[in-house]
């Protein structure tokens, strides 16, 4: 019986990919490279994963300055507050406003989403009635923070009811 192959043997080997099956991966292969070509082209975060994810494409140097963009609230209790920019918060993203910050810079009635979203998911909370967008810029010297952070409001919203 030297020379018998038994069927477990035969399962044990290496198994060879038919011409279906790699067609069917070279498709796969050609439809996700495709993908990542447009989301790159579009150079949009809006097709990830299937484009860049911009927001970790660098590195800061030791003298530079970093920009964070928030948005800031006055609420009808007379508070103000930093609007919470996530799903749970006012169901915007930090990075749509940051990505879509030129385009709220000449609209700013585009803040009144975030006001909407925040008074839809929190209902029991007080309102927004006013919004500021507000670009903080720190500065950097060898690697260290240099200073407070430098706040300049590019576009301020009041809230409609």
């Amino acid at each position: 019986m030297a020379g018998v192959v038994t069927k477990q043997q035969e399962w044990a080997g290496d198994v060879r990919l038919g011409p279906v099956g790699k067609s069917v991966r070279v498709v796969v292969a050609l439809i996700g490279i495709g993908l990542l070509i447009n989301g790159s082209v579009r150079a949009s975060d809006d097709a990830w994963p299937f484009g860049p994810m911009s927001q970790y494409a660098g590195s800061v140097a030791d003298d530079a300055s970093i920009t964070y963009t928030r948005i800031s609230a006055q609420t009808d209790a007379g508070t103000t507050v930093d609007v919470p920019l996530n799903i749970e918060g006012a169901g915007v993203a930090r990075a749509e406003i940051e990505a879509r910050t030129g385009e709220i810079v000449k609209d700013p009635s585009l803040l009144q989403s975030v006001a909407d979203g925040w008074a839809r998911k929190h209902p029991d909370k007080p309102k927004y009635v006013k919004l500021e967008l507000i670009r903080d810029t720190t500065t950097l010297v060898k690697g260290r923070v240099e200073g407070d952070p430098v706040p300049e409001v590019l576009a301020t919203w009041q809230v409609r009811k």
